[in-house]
């Protein structure tokens, strides 16, 4: 009984360690958030639709720049390399700021690269959803968090068909695989971005409500 009652208490020592040891000096960690959130507000969507031909996506089904909306111009070539830039790009910048630098900069410049997706200051920060990123940054940050959440989101996606829904339980189930995995110091940042994804997605929320949300494969 003794034992079991240190092996709890260590585990929730653990638990309250919900972000990584802050050792890199602030002007450092501000200099990795922007680089994170200029590389996360490259707009591959609008740079992949316009090489391809496939017209302004600004102007195109629900204007968002995002896979999502460039598969509805019917290119799921488009669709696919948008899906890999946009979440490769939050992935080199935590990998960047791991390699240049320490953890602590490496969740900052992740979480900073999914902001600048959403709010990306070229287009007037009208952005996309972010989805595409999270799993770029979720992935990058630690592989198992990125796997439970793809599997996530293609389970949700497979049974009820509303990409959006798939996302917003994909965000929600986040910090819970932190903690089950468990990666303990990913938890500010998962619980951050369960906020960020819930706030982009509020319209989608509406529409869910009221049953108007356009199904996968819906035209």
């Amino acid at each position: 009984c003794r034992d079991g009652f240190w092996q709890l208490l260590w585990t929730a020592k653990k638990c309250t360690t919900m972000m990584p040891d802050c050792v890199t000096p602030p002007m450092i960690l501000t200099a990795w958030a922007f680089v994170g959130y200029f590389l996360g507000s490259i707009p591959f969507g609008i740079v992949v639709a316009h090489f391809m031909g496939l017209g302004d996506l600004r102007q195109i089904g629900s204007g968002n720049i995002g896979a999502t909306n460039v598969l509805r111009t019917g290119s799921k070539l488009g669709a696919a390399l948008t899906l890999i830039a946009d979440a490769g790009k939050a992935g080199a910048a935590v990998i960047l700021a791991r390699v240049l630098a320490t953890e602590d900069a490496a969740q900052l410049a992740g979480l900073a690269a999914l902001f600048g997706h959403c709010y990306p200051i070229w287009l007037k920060f009208r952005g996309g959803k972010g989805v595409s990123t999270l799993f770029g940054l979720l992935f990058a940050l630690a592989w198992p968090i990125g796997l439970a959440a793809g599997t996530t989101w293609l389970i949700i996606a497979a049974i009820f068909r509303y990409s959006s829904l798939a996302a917003l339980m994909t965000a929600l189930l986040t910090p819970l695989f932190v903690i089950i995995l468990p990666h303990y110091q990913m938890l500010t940042v998962s619980i951050a971005i369960t906020f960020l994804i819930f706030w982009r997605h509020r319209e989608n929320i509406r529409r869910i409500i009221s049953l108007e949300e356009s199904k996968i494969g819906q035209k």
